[in-house]
């Protein structure tokens, strides 16, 4: 079985070259991702028991979950500079095995300040893990091959919500009050002990990059590290800049800047939310309200491998980064227009789900093309960072609007607006509407 479809390549040699070395990091990055997924939204779940124990309302709860990306967006850029200059083997164990504690420390709060405090120190150990895994791809992957190779990563957040959604509910409702501990008690200490665990083998596992590593032959490696450095050098001639102050004034940039914003406000908007949400729909059970939380994810994640393919097929990103942004805020909408029909409504949330993580790998496909060297490092980050936001903003947001009108369903109409915006600003992306990004050494990526 090939990870990467063969129609990307132009010769079988590539094409073979590259399901080797995407067979042998992108399961491995996927996995990370599913724990570095759970560890970040199983909060939604905990909060069906947790709020109670430590006196946490919604509004409480949705500064709490946001909070985490101020933590994390202030620690991002430096987190990137440090994996590029030390390495990721190393950066991205040490990110792992200090989020891993921090996320079983939340078994132990006892009041909201508590839970203030350890999300925001969460969000900053985990910084840089996204961004950094986007810029490690860069050092594996043409650009054109890269969609696909997000759309198996980013395949953590739906796999993390297929798997994740039930697996939380089965622990809080079989764990709870065993050894004397609550079932979110539970829940954050077995979900975060496996990112303790894989921190150490990242750094037994993971290669820095291609040139020496041993599962190479000394001929694949060098076609590797001329192919990828005869593309930088090509996205240069072309306008890429890799001086570390062009990340911040390429305007092509700050689009992607936005429209990583807007996906980010609906996906975690709707993931934080999702148990409450399908608990409004009249499922009292803890493990029916994983399974049906994990519907709209199961279907992302066909989605989104679907479009990344044809996207890196065609060459072509505007189109298809724009389309499916559109759906997402189509299905944010449709849902919260039959927010009283649960099977409506689930349809709309797997629009919204599968329209926004299919964006995403549309999206982080671009940002290695538009800048190269340090301003890539920095673009990413800053992308990640200030795009991150979002996840602070609309758990916050949607909370406040439970809070104040008691009805969720408001929420998802603001998310919808917002990344509407978010569609019109991956439009606007200069360099795809001039034709100025290369997708491929040799082709131009199609506009």
């Amino acid at each position: 079985m090939k990870l990467l479809s063969r129609s990307t390549f132009q010769n079988e040699t590539d094409w073979l070259l590259y399901n080797k070395i995407a067979w042998r990091i992108l399961p491995f990055l996927f996995v990370l991702y599913v724990i570095a997924f759970l560890d970040r939204v199983n909060v939604g779940f905990a909060k069906l028991q947790m709020a109670a124990d430590i006196g946490l309302g919604d509004m409480a709860f949705g500064f709490g979950a946001g909070v985490f990306f101020i933590g994390y967006c202030l620690c991002e850029i430096p987190s990137n500079m440090l994996l590029q200059r030390l390495g990721a083997r190393f950066w991205i164990a040490r990110i792992m095995v200090v989020w891993g504690l921090l996320s079983i420390s939340m078994m132990f709060i006892k009041t909201p300040t508590a839970f203030y405090v350890l999300r925001f120190l969460l969000g900053m150990a985990e910084a840089g893990f996204y961004p950094g895994v986007v810029l490690y791809m860069t050092y594996w992957f043409p650009s054109y091959a890269r969609s696909q190779g997000m759309a198996y990563f980013n395949l953590g957040i739906a796999i993390a919500g297929v798997v994740g959604s039930p697996l939380s509910g089965w622990i809080m409702q079989n764990f709870a009050g065993d050894l004397g501990l609550a079932g979110w008690q539970w829940l954050f200490l077995l979900e975060g002990l496996p990112a303790v665990i894989l921190g150490f083998v990242v750094y037994f596992y993971l290669d820095n990059g291609p040139g020496r590593v041993n599962w190479l032959s000394p001929v694949e490696n060098q076609r590797v590290v001329r192919q990828l450095a005869d593309e930088r050098q090509h996205h240069e001639s072309a306008g890429a800049d890799h001086r570390f102050r062009a990340a911040f004034v390429n305007k092509g940039i700050w689009c992607l800047i936005f429209t990583n914003f807007a996906l980010l406000c609906g996906t975690y908007g709707v993931s934080f939310w999702m148990p409450q949400i399908v608990r409004n729909l009249g499922v009292q059970s803890l493990l029916d309200t994983g399974l049906i939380a994990a519907i709209p994810f199961a279907v992302a994640s066909v989605c989104m491998i679907a479009v990344s393919k044809h996207s890196d097929k065609t060459r072509e990103r505007r189109w298809h980064g724009t389309l499916c942004v559109v759906a997402s805020a189509c299905g944010l909408i449709f849902s919260a227009c039959f927010h009283d029909n649960p099977y409506l409504s689930l349809a709309g949330l797997s629009l919204a789900m599968s329209g926004g993580l299919a964006g995403f790998c549309v999206l982080w496909a671009l940002p290695g093309v538009l800048l190269t060297g340090t301003a890539a490092a920095a673009g990413i980050a800053l992308i990640a960072t200030i795009g991150n936001l979002g996840g602070y903003a609309s758990p916050f947001m949607m909370g406040w609007i439970k809070e104040s009108t008691g009805h969720l369903e408001y929420g998802l109409y603001v998310l919808a607006a917002i990344t509407l915006l978010g569609a019109v600003t991956m439009f606007a992306v200069p360099q795809l509407r001039k034709g100025g990004v290369a997708g491929s050494v040799t082709e131009p990526l199609s506009v």
